[in-house]
């Protein structure tokens, strides 16, 4: 993250060093930092003070590269983000890529002041100074854990939103539906249309006019009661996993307003395992992945 010279003076300091040779982080950190001890510079990394190339790096082992740039703030400037109910897996100086847990609206409905991710992150980025913003790119159900991505500013949020189904290389989720399901994989393919006073999703094997959603899922494993499932989506509307496993006879637990009748988890069972896509600076393909929830394989005990 970078700091513009007129940022106020309780701003962190920066301190940018050049990598001339081959070195692991904590090497060059020891050489460069003024005889700073080992433990004081894992405190800067886990407090996500070191930047190595734009990049938040809390790894004391990576490897750097002639001319790589490594930006320490000397301040709790770039303060670590402690959220039970988010993490951040990834920040550059224009991406935030967090983990978030059930229970966490990703944007406020405007209906209420409640904690969102949005809110949390935003109140983050302004720690390490008030001209920072956070933006909303893409959301998840309240109930539904996993990857989101946040932009720093407006051009690159409209950047990705704009052109998502040609950024967005692969998301994957993982869904503990009820049942057994009979097929080891499958492509569902149906038209999505929205009911204007209960906002329920309804689904048509032909079109309707509708929207066209396509997902594939592969079982991972099952018993008389479960089904873990492996769902990839081809197109990402509103509800869509959720609906499709209700077509199919095989509700996602936990989701009454799709059919379930039980709850073995005591929250909805879907979570949004991984996102890839095109950043949209270095256009390099970035994947990030999360574990499947502990107690999503609990029920195969």
């Amino acid at each position: 993250m970078r700091y513009k010279k007129n940022t106020p003076p309780s701003a962190p300091k920066e301190t940018r060093l050049k990598v001339a040779e081959p070195v692991e982080l904590m090497t060059f950190l020891l050489a460069k930092m003024g005889g700073m001890s080992r433990n004081s510079i894992k405190g800067l990394l886990a407090h996500r003070q070191v930047m190595v190339n734009d990049k938040v790096s809390t790894q004391f082992n990576l490897p750097l590269q002639p001319n790589d740039l490594v930006v320490v703030n000397s301040s709790r400037g770039n303060v670590e983000l402690l959220h039970p109910k988010l993490k951040i897996i990834f920040e550059d100086q224009y991406l935030i890529v967090v983990e978030k847990k059930e229970g966490l609206l990703t944007v406020s409905t405007g209906i209420s002041d409640e904690t969102t991710a949005f809110s949390i992150l935003k109140n983050y980025v302004k720690k390490s100074s008030p001209q920072n913003r956070i933006y909303v790119v893409h959301r998840l159900d309240r109930e539904t854990s996993g990857v989101i991505l946040f932009a720093k500013t407006k051009e690159i949020q409209l950047a990705l939103q704009e052109n998502w189904h040609r950024v967005v290389t692969r998301r994957v989720y993982v869904a503990l539906v009820e049942g057994n399901v009979e097929k080891e994989k499958d492509t569902i393919i149906t038209w999505l249309t929205e009911h204007e006073k209960s906002l329920k999703i309804h689904s048509s094997s032909t079109d309707n006019g509708g929207q066209q959603a396509i997902t594939h899922y592969r079982k991972i494993k099952s018993n008389d009661k479960f089904s873990l499932l492996e769902i990839e989506l081809e197109t990402g509307r509103k509800n869509q996993i959720r609906v499709h496993m209700q077509g199919i006879g095989h509700p996602i637990v936990g989701d009454k307003k799709y059919g379930s009748t039980v709850s073995p988890i005591a929250r909805l069972g879907l979570h949004a395992r991984i996102l890839a896509f095109i950043h949209p600076m270095s256009l390099e393909n970035v994947s990030f992945e999360t574990p499947v929830p502990r107690n999503f394989l609990n029920v195969f005990h």
